[in-house]
């Protein structure tokens, strides 16, 4: 099965409101629409996480991170300019689905409540293309035209997978679709994805209403 049909058949799982198993720039993840309520309650369930945890999302880019936050600080901007590795931006504002903030910029929609932490906070990476997972990621968003749920692959507590043969039968059997582990390029034969994600998860800061920096995770 080549790319196109994996996007294509992943694609009509997650505009039905299912969940996916896929790769990322990093670690397999489960995802789903970020901005369907219950489609994000079905990942917290499987997961079995609670329901105040935030949840890190997939952006194609800074255009659509806009589309979801009141304002991006400049220092966001810098960061996802010179950033080389797979890095996690937490946004002061999110933009929640009826939210008067959404109907500020003019949008009938905006993020499904359970994605966002308790302080208004919302965490996205846009990720970067040095993987087979993060072209499959990015042009996934690209046809969905919304952000994506990306939490890892594993029950909430549990070691998160670095690759696909670690991932529990549990969570395989709970999703409506699971990307293959690999794809035909037909100059090239099979590529699996494993083989250039980075198996670690990513980098993740924080930035503040003021402009503050603090690193979460490095």
């Amino acid at each position: 099965m080549n790319i196109a049909d994996i996007i294509s058949e992943a694609l009509d799982v997650l505009k039905r409101g299912g969940i996916i198993l896929y790769p990322t720039d990093t670690i397999w993840g489960i995802g789903c629409d970020a901005c369907n309520e219950e489609a994000v309650r079905k990942v917290l369930a499987l997961k079995k996480r609670n329901e105040a945890k935030s949840l890190i999302l997939l952006a194609s880019d800074l255009d659509m991170v806009a589309r979801y936050i009141d304002i991006i600080p400049p220092i966001a901007i810098d960061l996802v300019e010179v950033n080389d590795a797979p890095m996690t931006i937490i946004y002061p504002g999110a933009i929640v689905a009826d939210s008067k903030g959404g109907a500020a910029k003019g949008t009938s929609f905006g993020l499904a409540l359970s994605v966002v932490a308790e302080d208004g906070s919302v965490g996205i990476r846009i990720p970067i293309v040095n993987s087979a997972g993060a072209i499959f990621c990015n042009k996934l968003i690209y046809k969905l035209r919304k952000p994506l749920v990306s939490t890892s692959a594993n029950i909430s507590g549990e070691p998160a997978p670095s690759r696909f043969s670690e991932i529990s039968k549990e969570i395989i059997e709970g999703v409506d679709y699971v990307v293959p582990e690999s794809f035909i390029v037909e100059e090239r034969g099979k590529i699996r994805f494993d083989d250039s994600a980075t198996g670690k998860s990513s980098q993740i800061i924080k930035l503040g209403v003021n402009g503050e920096v603090k690193v979460i995770r490095f």
